[in-house]
């Protein structure tokens, strides 16, 4: 009795912890046997979600819009060429002409004669402008370099973000792919101990026909058999949960998705673990976390650098070609222009240099930036901690779940073995049927734990592979 409880708590504790996370949300679907289910093994299913999941596929086009970003910011060195027209009438009291600037068309005030002394506010005359302008950087003394440099930053720290995000789409792959496995494994077990105890059950009936059992034996055999039913159906249940569980973490349109094992599975058969300080040196120069640290802390400093160099000149060319006129009089008297068409032609030329003298919120900006520097500091050094006791925490539990498996395997037989014995000795009539029934409970109790031992294992490798950035 104590024996089939312990097998019942068994079940129920196996799927709690082993299950519990990675089912979470789903449902059972409503066929119990889906006709046509599409399976993948581990690598497809990966490949698969990296074309296909609207999560990684929104990363990546992050780093696409960090890139036009910086190509942003280097168009500063493209020319810029304008072109404006404009129609005044006013009073024109210091020029025979009067216009407003535009964007890239400097015009400086030139081809207007001197109106006359005797001009008021009441004398209204009309004022034409046609022009086109250029204007180009000639050199910033390294400005807009330096700018570039905290643009290209984003530009990697996004693409660090988008290997973080692919790393774990990848553990959550690969760990719904082995639960979709050992659910599977588990029903087979769940399967042959339903088919081992009707077995029994039908060899009491047999002998109490034959009045070599009592009849108690067959309502104790039919409860064992049940209770395997109970745990098959349960476990099939199980199957479905994991299939659904996979087909959301790949991002198929099914519904379910089986997982099929089409290759060797190194996780397994490989006993080699590499030395523990070669891991933490391979997750520090590949965890994307600490990268992307990385990259901030150097992205912050180039930031500090672009600040100061604010107050460095910039140095332009300018040019324009206009076509103006003004209908005021000159002090010479009337010139018989009208002012409606611009008819006067001028160009010009010229260099600008322009030199921030003083500016507090420049001053402002890099106080800001470097106290910004010292907390990304110590960010990087809090991630690479986490990441050190990351590799750690994985490295031990997936020894640990190499050395378990071995331990498992070695129950597993001396179950199968003892199950044997007390078979033989129940069909000859020297154990009763409540000696089978352990024996049967031992045995499906150790294959359970096997099951479950190789789920930890392949769990426990996923894991680490995740903390050194490494694995499918």
């Amino acid at each position: 009795m104590m024996r089939s409880s312990l097998l019942r708590l068994l079940f129920f504790s196996i799927w709690t912890v082993a299950f519990a996370d990675l089912a979470e949300g789903a449902t059972p679907t409503e066929s119990k046997n889906p006709v046509g289910l599409v399976a993948m093994s581990a690598h497809e299913a990966v490949l698969y979600a990296w074309a296909h999941q609207p999560t990684l596929q929104a990363m990546q086009a992050r780093v696409e819009v960090a890139k036009r970003s910086a190509s942003l910011l280097r168009a500063e060195w493209l020319p810029q060429l304008g072109a404006t027209a404009q129609m005044f009438g006013g009073t024109m009291n210091n020029t025979t002409a009067m216009f407003l600037g535009a964007k890239s068309v400097d015009l400086p005030r030139i081809g207007a004669s001197k109106s006359g002394a005797d001009i008021g506010l009441g004398d209204v005359y009309p004022s034409t402008l046609v022009a086109v302008g250029l204007r180009q950087t000639l050199f910033d003394f390294g400005r807009m370099t330096t700018q570039a440099e905290v643009v290209d930053r984003e530009v990697q720290i996004t693409g660090h973000r988008v290997i973080e995000e692919r790393l774990a789409l990848g553990l959550q792959i690969e760990t719904s792919y082995y639960a979709v496995l050992a659910a599977k494994a588990v029903e087979s077990v769940a399967a042959d101990a339903e088919a081992r105890a009707t077995l029994r059950r039908d060899m009491v009936k047999a002998g109490v026909q034959r009045g070599l059992r009592p009849a108690i034996d067959v309502t104790r055999a039919e409860a064992d058999r049940t209770r395997f039913e109970v745990a098959r159906l349960r476990a099939h249940g199980n199957v479905e949960l994991t299939q659904a569980t996979f087909a959301a973490a790949v991002g198929v349109p099914e519904r379910l998705l089986d997982a099929v094992d089409r290759e060797s599975d190194p996780q397994m058969h490989d006993p080699l673990l590499l030395p523990l300080g070669d891991a933490v040196r391979t997750a520090m120069e590949q965890d994307p976390a600490v990268q992307v640290a990385l990259q901030r802390l150097l992205q912050q400093q180039a930031a500090i650098r672009a600040t100061t160099m604010q107050w460095l000149p910039t140095l332009q060319l300018t040019a324009s070609l206009s076509g103006r006129a003004g209908g005021a009089p000159t002090n010479a008297g009337p010139s018989g222009v009208s002012g409606l068409m611009p008819s006067v032609p001028n160009w010009d030329v010229g260099v600008i240099l322009s030199v921030p003298v003083f500016d507090g919120q420049i001053l402002a900006r890099r106080a800001h930036s470097q106290a910004q520097e010292v907390v990304l500091r110590y960010e990087l050094d809090a991630q690479r901690r986490q990441v050190l006791a990351n590799v750690q925490r994985s490295y031990t539990a997936f020894s640990m779940a190499k050395e378990s498996l071995e331990a498992l395997g070695a129950a597993a037989e001396a179950a199968r073995q003892n199950y044997d014995q007390a078979s033989a000795r129940f069909r000859v009539g020297l154990s009763t049927s409540i000696e089978l029934a352990d024996a049967e409970a031992l045995r499906t109790e150790a294959e359970m734990q096997m099951v479950m031992g190789r789920f930890e294992v392949a769990r426990a490798r996923a894991q680490l592979n995740r903390s050194i950035a490494s694995g499918l």
